[in-house]
């Protein structure tokens, strides 16, 4: 906008004080007003990845030996270990305070290699992932002619320099897309921004299942990589995945680190959106929640109250702290017992009726009980005991 005389102060021309239609099109200068300048930049919840600041860590901080049929979530939550073919190299994951300066992170993710592979198998890959159900993906309008374009930023720092892969994949239609990145300076945190063209081919269910599979590759054989990097959207072949990956596993001296992922709609990186901690926890919570260990260290955290309706059966209700994506599995780890009463020792928890969501229904077996007396679930003297809920994608 141009001004006669001198430009007004900040702040000093308010929405109050324009005349309505004063304003018109024709008076804009064409690509003044752009889409990526208006759109999604300043709204919140925009970061589709859920925990892209390493904060949470529920199942703890650090988890040694990852390699051969090691897939699953190990410590920093959302983000999934993934390998294939049972690779030989070993990883450990560790949630970290290594950060870069100055950015407002007090957490990144670290992979170090503790047992190197300099020879890989064509099957043999690991990367690291996060999955996106498909109804939180609606407004990208993905399968249509107004498909939004994504942005993807993140801060990554590694001793190995060079090639690296990044890859979404559309779970519901088998597409996908992949972008390099590279590493130019060891050892230094280096900020990465890809921007990706909206897909005008593939509608994405709505609905709580796996949509959108977002990657970080760290090594891959020559069926993932001998063909060419697919840096547009089309039907996924695997030989194209992740073509010029670099081996994090060829030295024992191999680290690499990552955080403030955010993946936008729009051609332009926001600023990373940072969430109160219970936000994030929450959010993290409707896939996985785990009750004792590490939420509290106590030695006898209490869980839940319970009914005795025989000698040795009981039933409690535990209510989680939010609704979880799907009625959840269930697993417990450690010593428990029976408060109330002259219970012994609990012998197994198990769900009851199927579950429930965010009531769940709990079997506990002990002996020594009398039917219609109340207990209290707790640890026994086991700081290490755990009830954990998953319902991750």
């Amino acid at each position: 906008m141009s001004y006669i005389g001198s430009k007004p102060a900040d702040a000093v021309l308010e929405t109050d004080d324009i005349t309505d239609g004063v304003i018109t099109t024709s008076k804009l200068a064409d690509n003044s007003v752009t889409t990526a300048k208006t759109s999604y930049q300043d709204a919140p919840f925009r970061n589709i990845i859920i925990n892209g600041s390493m904060d949470i860590a529920q199942r703890g901080t650090s988890a040694t030996g990852l390699g051969n049929n090691d897939s699953g979530y190990h410590t920093v939550d959302r983000f999934k270990f993934v390998e294939n073919n049972a690779p030989t190299c070993e990883f450990t994951q560790t949630q970290s305070t290594d950060v870069p300066s100055g950015q407002g992170f007090a957490k990144s993710l670290k992979m170090d290699c503790t047992t190197a592979q300099t020879s890989l198998a064509g099957d043999d890959f690991i990367y690291m992932a996060t999955n996106i159900e498909g109804q939180n993906l609606q407004y990208l309008k993905k399968g249509t002619s107004s498909a939004e374009s994504l942005t993807l930023s993140f801060w990554v720092k590694s001793n190995k320099t060079g090639t690296y892969i990044f890859e979404i994949i559309d779970r519901d239609n088998s597409r996908a897309i992949s972008k390099s990145y590279t590493i130019s300076s060891a050892s230094t945190w280096e900020k990465k921004t890809i921007t990706l063209d909206g897909d005008t081919t593939g509608t994405l269910d709505n609905d709580n299942g796996q949509s959108f599979e977002v990657i970080f590759w760290l090594l891959a054989g020559a069926n993932f990589q001998s063909g060419t990097l697919q840096t547009s959207w089309g039907s996924r072949t695997t030989t194209n995945d992740a073509v010029g990956q670099v081996n994090l596993a060829d030295s024992t001296s191999n680290e690499w680190y990552i955080t403030g992922v955010q993946l936008e709609a729009g051609e332009v990186a926001s600023d990373f959106e940072f969430l109160p901690h219970d936000v994030n926890l929450q959010r993290c919570q409707r896939y996985y929640h785990e009750q004792g260990r590490t939420t509290t260290g106590n030695n006898y955290e209490g869980f839940c109250t319970i009914t005795a309706y025989s000698g040795t059966a009981s039933r409690g209700i535990f209510y989680l702290p939010t609704t979880m994506r799907s009625i959840p599995s269930f697993s417990s780890n450690g010593n428990f017992a029976l408060v109330g009463g002259s219970a012994g020792s609990v012998t197994n928890i198990t769900l009851a009726d199927g579950g429930g969501n965010p009531a769940v229904s709990l079997n506990i077996t002990a002996s020594g009980m009398t039917a219609g007396d109340g207990f209290q679930l707790r640890s026994d003297n086991d700081a290490d005991a755990f009830l954990a809920f998953d319902a991750e994608l």
